[in-house]
């Protein structure tokens, strides 16, 4: 018989607007991203330098993830977390600012800190980093949302104690439209980890 497993915390931006398992606890008009996730880092108090050399999928990942993990989890207890993100852009938006640096032949000069930015998974990376996590990691691409996936996939990782628990969801960012949504996966928790029930938290805290 099969385990269930519940969504312990969860997270989502969106539209300057920051919800913590199910309260609001940033909001800012700002309309550029870039000035919205610089106050959002500082409201919350984060101290980690390389944020601000990061792309900003990156950084919506990053704090979307830190506002879970800082809380729950020690690095020692945190290195069995896998993480299962997806989202539609890949990393078209750095991709774009990465053409740009090549697409003249006279002024030919690929930035390494951007290209480094040109792969949407880069971003695990760096939560992996920031909070000592050593278990399997993957990003998938899809055209919406797709907690189904989500589900199946998280499950067959805690089934087979490929991981202890599972932090997964959404995360898009393209030409300063973002969203995200992450879910920490654990066999305890207050909320059952179906479809039904991420369908209706990502409803719930994009609802603008």
């Amino acid at each position: 018989m099969k385990s269930t497993y519940h969504i312990s915390q969860y997270c989502s931006i969106k539209k300057g607007r920051i919800i913590l398992n199910g309260d609001e606890v940033f909001n800012d008009d700002t309309i550029d991203f870039k000035d919205f996730i610089k106050l959002a880092y500082g409201h919350f108090e984060t101290t980690y330098p390389k944020f601000f050399k990061m792309d900003n999928l990156s950084k919506l990942a990053f704090l979307t993830a830190d506002l879970i993990l800082k809380t729950v989890k020690t690095p020692e207890q945190g290195s069995n977390i896998a993480l299962v993100f997806s989202n539609k852009a890949s990393s078209l938006d750095t991709d774009r600012m990465h053409q740009k640096t090549i697409a003249d032949k006279a002024q030919f000069y690929p930035s390494p800190a951007v290209f480094v930015y040109t792969l949407p998974n880069i971003c695990l990376g760096e939560i992996s980093i920031r909070h000592s996590l050593y278990s399997e990691n993957n990003f998938f691409i899809f055209d919406r949302f797709n907690p189904k996936h989500l589900v199946d996939y998280s499950a067959i990782l805690l089934d087979e104690n490929k991981a202890e628990s599972v932090l997964c969801g959404w995360v898009n960012y393209d030409n300063n439209d973002y969203e995200s949504i992450l879910f920490l996966v654990e066999k305890n928790g207050k909320i059952p980890f179906n479809v039904e029930e991420l369908t209706h938290l990502q409803q719930t805290s994009w609802k603008i």
